[in-house]
């Protein structure tokens, strides 16, 4: 008996070849629409759906495979009484179906309106790929071009059938868990709000030689079609990226994002550079150049910035680069580096690896984070410096520059890990403390690692102060100026101390909690 194979698909990589190689076997090639004219036009004997069923396409080609001819040559379980019922009807069996579903996620990619969004909804295909793997014993199922070797192969292992049906019902899940989310009223297709269900379409993006640890696997995977700026990333120089790598620089280029934006609303429009370790900020700055930015975010806190990574707000050139010469650095992701800095960095630092930022497209505002059987879930913490209503409560004000240094220092401060304070005077961290299972302790590094430069710095708080310890340890150490949420009991009694000291204190009503 002829063995039948059904072929409608959207993506056409190496369909025709395909095609080519099956009737070159003896199969009779079915399909429909455009891949049956693809298929015509390159000359493979091929046969319409339509002349099997009996019935033409119908309303636009909504209706075309929808047929007990498709579908009970498709579900028939080989060697029983289904055949003799299919052969009653003058139905075939259908050995092989390889479809493709509606480019739905690229329409909605594209900004589509909504009625090409709803009709870009594949119907016929998820029901003949459903139907396929179902009955994977008997019938081949095909999504992935990468897989139609497998179909030509003499005999195909029940091991392998069984893996294309898992594959072919991961793929009709994932369709549906994009079209859930347009419907849910996203405007892409992953989520912008907390539903009642929530499914993490997640496909694998990069393999990582292990993760935090060499005894723990690991991997890169994507959510959705989302498009990140380091999951998309360009490596132009150095080593592969590490699992570590790709969360130390997902981090340092969100908060040099964040503080670039702010320089920018601001009217002023710096050079931002971010250096990170552990996800944690350990040194930044602003400066007119990329050059400076660097050398002043690597001065900050020279010892933690040893093996860090960092991002910088601007292309980098080679000077910039040649400025990088004396320090070990894991990863640096730019939104360009020039020709030259790429050949320089490849041969003076082979072990860097050197990122282009990609584009940061279709990203869901929802922050997930793993619990043991479950999730937690909100939305991400993108509030920005001018949504706030900054209140001064002290009878001294900040001076000009003590308010830049407010704001730059809460933005950085905003970024790191809870307990967390910064210091910062003139555009760049002079003391951080942050991950500290304590307030105090975490004013106590930042006033360390800051030293003598905390004269004349400002201090920024992402929680507020339930004693005026803080204010009196910062007052000791030369501190000027405080910013902090506010809402605490004692605020009276802190901003009494403010007073007495001579400090400036802003509110800012808002708390950047972040574990």
């Amino acid at each position: 008996m002829t063995k039948r194979a059904l072929i409608s698909v959207s993506d056409k990589t190496g369909v025709v070849e395909f095609a080519q190689a099956l009737s070159a076997r003896g199969w009779e090639v079915l399909s429909t629409g455009g891949t049956f004219a693809a298929l015509s036009a390159a000359g493979v004997p091929v046969r319409a759906v339509s002349d099997v069923t009996g019935f033409p396409e119908m309303m636009d080609g909504r209706v075309k495979t929808l047929h007990p001819a498709v579908h009970g040559g498709i579900l028939a379980r080989r060697g029983t009484a289904h055949m003799d019922e299919l052969a009653g009807q003058g139905f075939g069996t259908i050995d092989l179906v390889c479809v493709n579903l509606y480019p739905f996620r690229e329409t909605v990619a594209r900004g589509a309106p909504d009625a090409d969004v709803i009709e870009n909804i594949d119907i016929g295909g998820p029901a003949m790929i459903r139907s396929a793997a179902k009955n994977h014993e008997g019938v081949l199922v095909l999504v992935d071009p990468a897989d139609y070797a497998v179909a030509l192969q003499d005999e195909v292992p029940a091991a392998e059938r069984r893996r294309l049906a898992a594959k072919a019902y991961r793929h009709t899940s994932e369709y549906d868990a994009a079209i859930t989310a347009y419907l849910e009223g996203a405007s892409d297709v992953l989520p912008t709000k907390l539903p009642d269900a929530l499914t993490l379409n997640l496909t694998k993006a990069a393999e990582v030689r292990y993760g935090e640890n060499p005894h723990q696997p690991g991997a890169i995977y994507r959510w959705g079609a989302a498009r990140g700026p380091v999951l998309d990333a360009r490596v132009v120089a150095g080593k592969p990226m590490s699992f570590n790598n790709y969360a130390d620089a997902d981090a340092a280029w969100a908060l040099c994002q964040d503080l670039a934006a702010q320089e920018q609303a601001a009217g002023t429009d710096g050079a931002v550079c971010v250096a990170v370790k552990h996800a944690n900020p350990c040194g930044v700055a602003v400066a007119d150049t990329v050059t400076g930015a660097w050398e002043r975010a690597r001065d900050a806190d020279t010892l933690s910035v040893f093996g860090g990574v960092v991002a910088v707000s601007r292309a980098v050139d080679f000077a910039a680069a040649q400025a990088m010469r004396g320090t070990f650095l894991e990863v640096l992701i730019a939104p360009d580096v020039t020709p030259d800095a790429v050949e320089w960095f490849a041969q003076k630092k082979p072990d860097l690896r050197v990122l282009i930022a990609g584009p940061e497209q279709n990203v869901s505002v929802l922050d997930v984070r793993p619990l043991t059987g479950g999730f937690a879930v909100q939305e991400r913490d993108a509030r920005p410096w001018d949504d706030l209503c900054p209140e001064v409560v002290t009878e001294r004000q900040p001076t000009e520059q003590e308010w830049a240094d407010l704001r730059f220092a809460w933005g950085v401060v905003k970024g790191a890990r809870s307990n967390a304070v910064v210091l910062a005077k003139e555009g760049v961290t002079v003391g951080l403390g942050a991950g500290a299972v304590s307030r105090i302790w975490a004013a106590e590094r930042a006033v360390a690692n800051a030293g003598e430069r905390a004269q004349g710095a400002v201090l920024s708080s992402e929680a507020f102060f339930p004693f005026d310890d803080v204010v009196r340890l910062a007052a000791a150490a030369g501190v000027t100026a405080i910013l902090q949420p506010g809402g605490a009991k004692r605020d009276p009694e802190v901003i009494a101390a403010c007073n007495e000291l001579g400090l400036s204190m802003v509110f800012t009503g808002s708390r950047h909690f972040r574990h």
